[in-house]
């Protein structure tokens, strides 16, 4: 399962490829506005630190104006995957999108039957939104497991990511389902690391080895 880092603090990008665990990159607007600055800014650097893909969400409600945002997007680099909205027009740009070659990332993603929809219209990467189901008393997980199935029977080629991911059994459950991509916040992709016995473990074998003789 490949991982992307849920963020658009360039910090967090940073430290993310330092562990050597990181695969991509997902952005959206409300991620950028959290860091306060530009967004031309923050695209500028997050592509000149990653090789691996890069959703950049278009923030046009339109088909044109989805159309023009995406293809300027997708100039910026062959890493770029445009971010789009599962909403009609949403799915319209992700069938031109698919025709001229754009990578997209369909976002927003609630429903299997919506999953369908853009795997049908040649999406890159769908992704559903587990935690604002489980908001709602929801499963977000079975949401995963359904749209890995119907995947897997058509042999569609769009690659379910596992979005609004809210703590590392999330991550656990998306591996065990088959999973093609887990974007992580980056609190929660520190989290994998930590067990209470590795903790534990590391303090002995330090305690010991200061009673080693020089």
């Amino acid at each position: 399962m490949k991982f992307f880092v849920d963020t658009a603090d360039i910090g967090e990008i940073r430290q993310a490829l330092a562990w050597g665990i990181l695969d991509g990159v997902t952005t959206n607007p409300s991620l950028v506005a959290k860091t306060g600055r530009r967004f031309e800014d923050v695209k500028r650097e997050i592509l000149a630190l990653v090789d691996g893909p890069v959703s950049l969400e278009v923030t046009a409600e339109d088909l044109s104006g989805m159309m023009q945002q995406a293809r300027a997007l997708a100039a910026e680099g062959p890493q770029v995957v445009v971010k789009i909205p599962l909403t009609r027009d949403g799915i319209a740009a992700t069938r031109a999108c698919s025709d001229e070659g754009i990578k997209t990332n369909v976002t927003l993603c609630f429903s299997a039957n919506q999953a369908l929809l853009a795997a049908k219209a040649g999406a890159t990467y769908i992704s559903p939104f587990v935690g604002r189901l489980d908001d709602i008393s929801t499963d977000g997980m079975a949401l995963i497991a359904d749209i890995v199935q119907i995947y897997g029977n058509y042999g569609f080629a769009t690659e379910v990511l596992v979005a609004s991911v809210r703590h590392p059994t999330h991550v656990l459950e998306a591996a065990r389902m088959g999973a093609h991509v887990c974007t992580i916040p980056y609190k929660v992709m520190n989290q994998l690391f930590d067990h209470p016995l590795t903790t534990a473990g590391v303090e002995k074998f330090m305690a010991d080895w200061q009673k080693v003789p020089e």
